[in-house]
């Protein structure tokens, strides 16, 4: 299991952004991570607070943004991860830095140290006005969110994107229905491959996600064809608003052709 990190709290988060209109905060704590939401919505003074907070690379990044909403977006989302990792971490916000990995996971460094791997593993989603920020356990760590948007070809994408036993499900649902599932295989196909590190260099036609979950179980068991000897949980996080997910890889693998039961 993650081990369950701390946050800032409101008095502190407060104290390192100069306000107490926060504009994220703890949505659920499930099997030891800490996921927060970060409300999205326009406002000059939240905006204004989470770019003071930025660093000079930080800003330089978010100008280069062509739109007003990714500016934003950005801004607010970093803004409270780095008050969230700070805290976690028992550094100053400024002595905190981000990069990113070979395939572009984020790590977190402190001093030149990496603090993104082995203890404190982080990752971020956003869509449309909501985000996510999940917290714990290793690098490990995926998480994703998506607002669904029924206008889409959805069954002609998840071609592209989905293993047989989840396109029959697709194909097989009409209407609200079939938004509802597109979505929720999509944030828990991508929380995976987040949590991987590799990024789409993995084909996500190559795995499908657990037929419990294909059934419409909240949490399971994963392994990648590829890795079988890794365990990897998995768990359905949505609600009404958007359809999110969340996957860490599990610290000892259980033996091939054991399982355990979603929930």
């Amino acid at each position: 299991m993650l081990a369950l990190p701390r946050v800032a709290g409101k008095d502190d988060a407060a104290a390192m952004t100069g306000t107490r209109d926060l504009w994220w905060s703890p949505w659920r704590e499930v099997e030891g991570a800490v996921v927060l939401h970060v409300d999205l919505a326009p406002d000059g003074g939240r905006e204004a607070a989470a770019v003071a907070l930025l660093d000079d690379a930080e800003r330089a990044r978010r100008r280069r943004f062509l739109s007003v909403r990714a500016r934003r977006e950005f801004a607010l989302c970093r803004a409270a991860l780095r008050v969230s990792l700070s805290e976690r971490l028992g550094c100053a916000h400024r002595e905190l830095s981000f990069d990113r990995l070979e395939h572009g996971k984020p790590v977190a460094r402190v001093a030149g140290r990496q603090a993104g791997t082995g203890f404190t593993g982080f990752n971020v989603s956003h869509s449309g006005r909501h985000g996510l920020i999940a917290i714990g356990g290793s690098g490990c760590l995926g998480v994703d969110l998506e607002e669904r948007v029924p206008e889409r070809d959805l069954v002609g994408i998840g071609g592209l994107v989905y293993g047989p036993a989840e396109r029959l499900l697709l194909e097989n649902a009409a209407g609200p229905e079939r938004v509802h599932l597109f979505y929720r295989l999509w944030s828990m196909k991508e929380a995976l491959i987040k949590a991987l590190g590799t990024g789409f260099s993995l084909s996500p036609t190559g795995f499908q996600v657990p037929a419990p979950m294909l059934r419409g179980a909240r949490s399971g068991v994963f392994r990648f064809p590829h890795l079988p000897s890794q365990s990897w949980r998995l768990l359905d996080l949505g609600e009404p608003r958007f359809a999110a997910a969340l996957a860490y890889r599990l610290p000892s693998s259980p033996g091939p052709g054991s399982t355990r039961p979603g929930r």
